[in-house]
C-alpha cells in the first residue's frame, strides 16, 4: 500500500508541516496539484486551529493533514530560568532587553481535548504527530473520526512501539529533516540516522506503510526513497519559498544564500533538537549548551531576543529552520513544486 492507496491522493507526496513557516494557502495549493498538504498545530489554540481548518476547507474539498505535538509541557523552574537569562546576559545588554520583562510559559501546546473537538468537526483525512503519540482516550478519539494516524520515528525503537500503539503509518524522520527532531523514546542524539539509513529499516520491520522524510529535495530523491520501499515522501525544506509559504524575507535570504550549506541541530530556540542554519546565537553559545529549559520553555526569552533583533533586520535570534538539503528549495508555486517532485514516483 502506498499514501495514495491509504489517504486518497493523487500523489505520494506529502508537504511537511511547518510552524510559524506557512498556514493553509501552502497547504491548500498541495492538495490541489494532488499531494497532501499539512496544517502544522504546534502553536495554535483551539480556536486557531478552528480558524486554519475553516480556511483550507474553503480553498479545497481534498484531503490534508493535520499535525500536532505530543509532549509533556513542564513545569518552569525558576533557577533553570534565572541560568537560562544568565547565558542570555550579554546579548539582552546589547539589544536593551530586561529580562523581567520576559513572559513565562509554554510557547507551543501540546494536543488536548480541546484540539480533540475541533478535529471531530472537520474530519481530516490524516492525522500526524511529532513526540510520540497522545493518551489512548485521545488518540481513540481522533480515531474516531475516521482519520488515519502517522507518527514519527527517528530509530527502529520508535517505528516498532508506533506500530504497536496502532499508527497507520509511520514517518521515517532522517536526521538530515529541518525544524524539530520527532525524537520521544530517549534523548541520545547519536541514536539518530539518516534517512537511507533509517527507512530500509523501518521498512523491513514494519507491516504498517512508511514514509520518507529529511534530505529530500527533488524527484531523483523521491526515487531513491521509493525503491528502498518508501510508501510515500514528506518535504518540508523544499516548500520554504514557494510564494504561498509564509517563510519571512530574513529567513528567505538565509536560505538563498551559501549560509544555508551549514545546518546544525540545536536545543537554543525551544529546548528540544532541531534543525536550522546557523547563525549568531548558535555560534556563540554552541548549538546543544547546558541549561537551557525544557521544551518549549526556552522560547519566550529567544522570542524576545528574536523581536529585537529582527527589527534591526538582523537574523542572530531567529530559528531558520532547514534540512541539510536546500538544493530543490526554490520560488516556484507549490503546485508545481508538488507535480515536479511526484514526476520520480514510479507506478
Amino acid at each position: 500500500m502506498d499514501l495514495r492507496d491509504l489517504l486518497g491522493t493523487e500523489l505520494p507526496i506529502i508537504q511537511a508541516p511547518m510552524a510559524g513557516a506557512q498556514n493553509h494557502l501552502l497547504a491548500a495549493a498541495v492538495c490541489e496539484a494532488g499531494g497532501l498538504g499539512s496544517i502544522p498545530a504546534g502553536m495554535l489554540d483551539a480556536p486557531a486551529l478552528e480558524a486554519e481548518l475553516s480556511a483550507i476547507e474553503g480553498l479545497t474539498e481534498r484531503p490534508y493533514n493535520v499535525n500536532f505535538f505530543c509532549h509533556q509541557t513542564p513545569t518552569a523552574d525558576p533557577a533553570h530560568i534565572a541560568a537560562w537569562h544568565q547565558m542570555l546576559a550579554p546579548l539582552f545588554a546589547e539589544f536593551g532587553i530586561d529580562p523581567g520583562t520576559i513572559p513565562s510559559g509554554p510557547t507551543r501546546q501540546p494536543f488536548d481535548a480541546a484540539m480533540a473537538t475541533v478535529l471531530e468537526r472537520h474530519r481530516p483525512a490524516l492525522v500526524s504527530f511529532h513526540f510520540g503519540l497522545p493518551t489512548p482516550e485521545l488518540l481513540q478519539r481522533v480515531r474516531a473520526t475516521g482519520a488515519k494516524i502517522a507518527s514519527s520515528a527517528t530509530t527502529l525503537e520508535e517505528g516498532l512501539w508506533l506500530q504497536e500503539h496502532g499508527v497507520d503509518a509511520v514517518i521515517a524522520q532522517g536526521l538530515e529533516a529541518g525544524g524539530h527532531r520527532g525524537i520521544f523514546l530517549g534523548e541520545e542524539l547519536t541514536t539518530q540516522l539518516g534517512t537511507f539509513a533509517l527507512l530500509p529499516q523501518l521498512v523491513a520491520a514494519l507491516d504498517v506503510p512508511v514514509i520518507a522524510a529529511g534530505g529530500i529535495a527533488d524527484a531523483q530523491g523521491v526515487a531513491a526513497a521509493q525503491v528502498l520501499g518508501a510508501a510515500g515522501v514528506q518535504l518540508g525544506t523544499a516548500y520554504l519559498l514557494c510564494p504561498e509559504s509564509r517563510t519571512n524575507a530574513l529567513h528567505r535570504a538565509a536560505l538563498k544564500s551559501p549560509r544555508a550549506r551549514h545546518t546544525a541541530l540545536t536545543t537554543l530556540f525551544t529546548g528540544r533538537p532541531a534543525r536550522g542554519i546557523v547563525n549568531r546565537i548558535m555560534r556563540e553559545l554552541g548549538p546543544l549548551p547546558a541549561d537551557v529549559p525544557d521544551f518549549p520553555l526556552a522560547g519566550n526569552a529567544i522570542g524576545a531576543l528574536r523581536a529585537k533583533t529582527e527589527a534591526l533586520d538582523l537574523d542572530h535570534c531567529t530559528p531558520l529552520w532547514a534540512g541539510q538539503n536546500v538544493s530543490g528549495c526554490r520560488e516556484t508555486p507549490a503546485a508545481e513544486l508538488t507535480r515536479e517532485l511526484a514526476s520520480g514516483w514510479r507506478d
